[in-house]
Formats: structure tokens, sequence, C-alpha cells
């Protein structure tokens, strides 16, 4: 484990899958990180790629020949190499190799940086095409915060508010995983989502066209709060496992297959073409309060 602290918050990542597992407001010894309780869900900030979400049949095809990866792809269970670390800040590398490349035709350097800066968490994904070709693929995090985040609050006190009014409209997901054809309203004209168990009963809230970049989890019952800013992240999931105490907030470069998708990567939804020795780069915070 890697343990990264300032004046005032504590993070600390597996090198496997280069996961969050803890993240300590120190002023208050806070943990705003689900546990991992394997009765719910194991993960705790899974870290998605080279694809977000389900693929039909697990299966998609480039130049014609076929090819399978799991749901989220294969980096979440890969070790990565820590490449720099200091104090306040660790980089972990993960490279092509022969075993991605029998699942994955393409060369690439994933690098994701942790960076503490006060009492937020920065979290940056560096994706590098290495190669002469382009490199096709999607990006996303995962992180699960606890919920309640203190004693005295319910699962049901707590709300995501984010910083602009919206038709919050979610894209429901087959038993499969896919993305269906229409959107279903979920709420109207509002900057809010409230929070209850039931929400995520048909698995997670899965929204497109947004204009909001920031969402805030928080209780009236507390003055302790988060909030996650997600800018340039054209996908947004919402979800915890079916009566389990956390919430998921997963800002997304890519989605799953949509059910009537021809399974041709070069043509999925939400995939980023990135041209011969081009870089990527995105960045999610977390700031604690």
């Amino acid at each position: 484990m890697i343990t990264l602290q300032n004046a005032d918050i504590q993070a600390t990542i597996n090198p496997k899958g280069a996961e969050l597992t803890s993240l300590v407001l120190l002023a208050s010894q806070l943990e705003f990180m689900w546990e991992g309780n394997p009765e719910f869900w194991s993960k705790h900030s899974p870290v998605l790629f080279p694809i977000v979400g389900g693929l039909k049949d697990n299966t998609y095809y480039y130049n014609d020949q076929a090819y399978q990866l799991p749901r989220h792809g294969f980096a979440r269970e890969k070790t990565f190499v820590v490449e720099e670390q200091q104090s306040d800040s660790v980089t972990f590398l993960l490279a092509h190799d022969e075993s991605t490349l029998a699942v994955y035709p393409f060369e690439f350097t994933f690098r994701i940086r942790y960076t503490l800066v006060d009492n937020q968490l920065q979290v940056s994904y560096l994706v590098e095409n290495s190669s002469n070709t382009p490199l096709w693929f999607s990006v996303g995090g995962h992180p699960a915060f606890k919920v309640p985040l203190v004693e005295g609050a319910a699962y049901n006190d707590y709300l995501l508010s984010f910083n602009q009014v919206e038709d919050w409209a979610r894209w429901p997901l087959t038993p499969e995983g896919l993305i269906e054809k229409v959107p279903v309203l979920l709420v109207e004209q509002s900057t809010d989502i409230l929070l209850s168990k039931e929400l995520f009963y048909e698995d997670a809230l899965v929204f497109k066209n947004y204009r909001s970049d920031s969402v805030v989890l928080h209780t009236p019952k507390s003055a302790h709060s988060l909030r996650f800013d997600f800018l340039d992240f054209p996908y947004l999931g919402i979800w915890a496992s079916k009566n389990a105490d956390f919430v998921c907030i997963e800002p997304w470069c890519g989605i799953a297959d949509s059910v009537d998708h021809t399974q041709d990567i070069t043509q999925k939804e939400g995939i980023i073409e990135l041209a011969a020795n081009e870089q990527f780069e995105r960045t999610w915070k977390v700031t604690l309060e």
C-alpha cells in the first residue's frame, strides 16, 4: 500500500489496480471511502480501462477480429508500477504487454496520478498512444464513498446536489449491462437527487448530456460533506450495490455498449480515438469538509 499525506488529508492506494482504498480528513479522523465489505462489494475505487461498462456478449471487433474483455476492462486487476512518489503525490504506470495485446491489440502507456492539495485529492488519468496507429479506448473512475459519513445520520438523509439545474434522465441498463435506447426521467428541473437504497435496485443511474461538472454529497444533519468535480467527463454513473452503505460517483469518458451496437470498437459510443504518439488527460477531484 502507498500512503500520501499532507496537513489536511491522508490517502491510501493499492498498487493492484492503482485503487484508492482510503481517504481520511485528518482533523476529525473521518474516513470517506467505502470499507469494501465483500458481502456487498469488495472494491473501493476501481479504475475503468480500456473500456467503461460492458460489451455486448463481452466481445468487440477490430479489423474484423473478435476480442473479449470483461466489464470495465482489465486495468483494475493489473498491478501498476510506482513510477514516481513524493509525500503528497504518486504516479502509477501500466503499459501494454503480451497479456494485454492478446485481448486488446493496442500499444499504450496508462498513468494514474494521485495528488493531495490542501483538503482535496486530485486523480488524473493519462493515456499515451505509443504506436504509429490509432488507439481506441475509454477510461473512467468508480470511487465508492461511505454513506452515511457520520454516526447519527441515515442513508436517506443524504442527497447529491449538482451545480446546475437539470432534467436528470437515466439511461436504463439491461440485465446484461447494455444501454437501452430510451432514457427515463428521474428528476425534473432540479439540482438534487435524494439518495435511497431503492434508487439502485435496477442497477446504476447512467446520465448523458448534462451541464453539471460538480456535485456535493451532503446531509443537513452534519457539517461533513464532500464535493466531487468531474470537468470534461461526458458520462456519469451513480451506483450502489443493493442495500449497501455507499454511493459511487463515477466520471466516465466512455459508456457501455448500447443494445443495438455493431460491436465494432471504432463505432462504439463515447470511444476515444487517440492518434499516434498523442496523449490524453482527464482529472477528477474530491474535496473533503
